[in-house]
């Protein structure tokens, strides 16, 4: 210890100094950053209201239903509206009226869109059913499917993306992001009927469109050809469009935002993908070599194997 407290004063000057920094800090006087921690807990309320019965301590009956997504729409309410209150004046440099009434706005037209939702993730969760064998049950999908979850959150923070809140919709996909090894940007369009399989690596772009009935494997990329222009880039088209009735297999990576993968097209794994694929197309990429020796059993017991 009396080396640490030798140089104890030294590491706490140098850290000061570090602190006094506007790239550190990037402070905005008298405005509060949104909270991460509450913004993961409106999605586990969220989860609770879409799920009933699933998660947490309540069970609630078809009789009660309706008492129990009151209760659960005021308590998000609650939460959601400051968050997108604080997230939008430190993103404006201001509290102002039309700050309040923005997210005001923002909050109730997300909740509004809760049932439409719900019937989607329904329908993400028939897509997971019909295109796993092992999925043995709906129920299963809900309480343990990572890919499930990842687009429950996704389509959750898309609503908030398209309504330009900063900062919430990148802390939710970064927190799926975390909890599943999924990467979906709340900017990404996607359709019904909407399954990924085993889910660990996939990466998703902001301007990735998606159609309907579209099975992903772990480990695709639907990503950008290049982003060295970094700001610049922004609000332009970069990541590839995949239409209906797609497959796109382990590895598979497919980047750019000229790129379309046409309706029906089936993608093996591990193809690099530059340019559009015409529909009712088979990509697959040419198995390498092979090379097997006859190792032999004489050999094999030489080595010590045996």
């Amino acid at each position: 210890m009396s080396y640490f407290n030798d140089h104890l004063d030294q590491i706490v000057r140098e850290l000061e100094n570090g602190y006094q920094s506007s790239e550190l800090f990037f402070n905005r006087a008298g405005l509060e950053r949104p909270n991460r921690a509450a913004i993961i807990d409106i999605l586990d309320d969220f989860r609770l209201l879409l799920f009933p019965g699933y998660f947490g301590s309540q069970n609630p009956t078809r009789a009660s239903a309706p008492y129990f997504a009151g209760h659960m729409l005021t308590q998000i309410h609650e939460k959601l509206y400051p968050q997108i209150r604080l997230a939008l004046a430190y993103h404006e440099g201001g509290l102002t009226e039309s700050v309040n009434a923005r997210a005001e706005e923002a909050a109730t037209q997300l909740l509004l869109e809760i049932p439409h939702i719900q019937k989607l993730l329904l329908i993400d969760v028939e897509a997971a059913l019909n295109g796993d064998p092992a999925a043995g049950s709906k129920e299963q999908i809900i309480f343990s499917y990572p890919g499930l979850r990842a687009i429950f959150i996704y389509r959750i923070a898309h609503e908030l993306y398209i309504r330009n809140i900063p900062y919430i919709p990148r802390i939710m996909s970064e927190h799926a992001h975390s909890r599943t090894g999924i990467d979906i940007n709340s900017g990404a369009t996607i359709g019904e009927y909407f399954f990924i399989d085993h889910g660990t690596g996939v990466v998703i772009g902001e301007t990735t469109n998606i159609g309907n009935n579209v099975k992903i494997y772990q480990g695709v990329t639907l990503g950008a050809l290049s982003t060295r222009a970094g700001l610049k880039l922004a609000g332009k088209k970069r990541h590839p469009t995949i239409e209906d009735d797609v497959t796109i297999y382990s590895n598979a990576s497919i980047l750019g935002g000229n790129t379309v993968i046409g309706r029906g097209s089936t993608i093996g794994g591990n193809a690099f993908i530059t340019s559009s694929i015409a529909p009712f197309s088979r990509v697959s990429v040419k198995n390498p070599e092979l090379t097997v020796d006859d190792f032999g059993e004489k050999a094999y017991e030489a080595s010590g194997n045996a």
